[in-house]
Formats: structure tokens, C-alpha cells, sequence
């Protein structure tokens, strides 16, 4: 890179860019596994956290509100901030009936350009809310796209979050989607311990793309219970909180 102050601040330049980028390798599974395992939300191996992104959504969260109070299960939603403020009844009524929320951040975008106290504002707003919300400070976030920066984990550090991932998730935010694809993709990867991914909407994904996760929610369920794992929320699923 060279010598003198242009080859210094080169050389802070990519110190910089490694230290943010560097931890958003964990995005990939085969990565995490080795390197982070804990991000994967591994827990209780005789139970299944089922968790849930992007909402909440008055269109189609009390869909799935509905179906877990029907199969008698309790899930994590990692909500955006953003659609909280708009909806905060419906994120009161999803703890009220027993469901754990979390923070997914307050909008969902793509990190890639360092913005430090951008991110620690809207993890610790997010977080507030919830806890205004729900009456319950959230544990745990989980960055869009999965993707956690040097500046998102600083973040989370700075707003006494968890961050998690997950081991299992079924793809049902694609145009082709269905509820036999979602089944056939979380099978893939389950296991007792798993932390499964679907999504309660549709705002960052494929229009209509929420009704494959629905569909396959109850066969989703049924596999588990199958298995004999208990099927529950995060806060219920033995994961180090620290």
C-alpha cells in the first residue's frame, strides 16, 4: 500500500472496512457452525425454537396468530421497529397471548456502508419500544438479512442485546414458495436444539410469499412433535442469554 500518511490511511481504510465486514461471515451456515456455533441459537436438544422475521404486519401476522394459538405453540417475532410504532396494538396483542418479541432491527436494510451511530439509535429505539410496548425489555436481535456487522454486534452489545441466527429456516420468502418446499427445507436441517427461521410477512419478501410459511407452519409442527421436541419460544429454549 505504500508508506507515508497515504499508506497509513490506507492501511486504517481496510482495518476499518475488515472489522465491520469481517463478522458478517457468520451469515453462512457452514461458517457459523464452526466459528460462532452459539449464533445458531442452539439450544434444549428436546426442544425447537420457532422463531419468525419481518412483522409486524396487520395483512398477515394474526394469521399466524391464530394458527400457533390453534397448535398451542408460543414463538419469538423479531419485529422491525419501524412497523411496530405503526401497529403497537398488534404488537401488544402478540405478547399478550404469550409470544416473545425481539428486535430485528428498525428498518430492513442492507449494512454494507459503516453507519456506527446510526445502528446503536435504532437497536436501542427498537428496543425501547418493545419493551414500552410488551412491558417486557426484548433479549434478543437478529440483523437483517442475517447479516451482523462489526457495527451491528457493537450495537447490540451497546443496547444489552443477544444476537441470534438460526440452524433451520424454510426459504419462504421466494416467489416459488409453498408449504411442502418450506416443510421439505426446514426438515433439511432439523434437529432438537434448531432455531427455525420463517417469516409472519411479506414486506421485504415475495408478494404473497407469507402464505407458503402459513401453510406449512402446522406440518412444521407436526414433524417436531414427531420427533418428540417441543416446539416454543426462544426465552424458553435454554440459549445462553450472554
Amino acid at each position: 500500500m505504500g508508506s507515508g500518511p497515504a499508506g497509513a490511511l490506507a492501511a486504517a481504510a481496510v482495518a476499518l472496512a475488515g472489522a465491520h465486514i469481517g463478522p458478517a461471515v457468520t451469515w453462512l451456515p457452514g461458517v457459523r457452525g464452526a466459528l460462532a456455533p452459539v449464533l445458531d441459537g442452539r439450544g434444549d436438544p428436546a426442544r425447537v425454537a420457532l422463531t419468525f422475521d419481518d412483522g409486524p404486519d396487520p395483512r398477515t401476522t394474526p394469521h399466524f396468530l391464530r394458527a400457533l394459538d390453534e397448535l398451542a405453540v408460543r414463538a419469538t417475532f423479531f419485529v422491525l421497529g419501524g412497523r411496530l410504532a405503526e401497529q403497537p396494538g398488534l404488537g401488544a396483542r402478540m405478547a399478550a397471548e404469550g409470544h416473545e418479541l425481539a428486535v430485528h432491527g428498525w428498518r430492513h436494510d442492507r449494512p454494507w456502508c459503516p453507519r456506527p451511530g446510526r445502528d446503536v439509535r435504532d437497536l436501542a429505539r427498537t428496543a425501547e419500544l418493545i419493551g414500552e410496548v410488551c412491558g417486557r425489555r426484548p433479549v434478543w436481535y437478529r440483523p437483517a438479512y442475517g447479516i451482523l456487522t462489526g457495527g451491528r454486534w457493537n450495537a447490540a452489545r451497546a443496547a444489552g442485546l443477544r444476537p441470534v441466527l438460526w440452524s433451520s429456516w424454510g426459504r419462504d420468502w421466494t416467489a416459488v414458495a409453498t408449504p411442502d418446499s418450506v416443510r421439505a427445507e426446514v426438515g433439511r436441517t432439523l434437529r432438537g436444539g434448531a432455531t427455525v427461521l420463517l417469516h409472519d410477512s411479506d414486506v421485504t419478501s415475495a408478494a404473497g410469499s407469507w402464505r407458503a410459511a402459513l401453510g406449512a407452519l402446522p406440518l412444521i409442527v407436526a414433524d417436531c412433535r414427531a420427533r418428540g421436541l417441543a416446539v416454543g419460544r426462544l426465552c424458553d429454549h435454554g440459549v445462553p442469554v450472554r
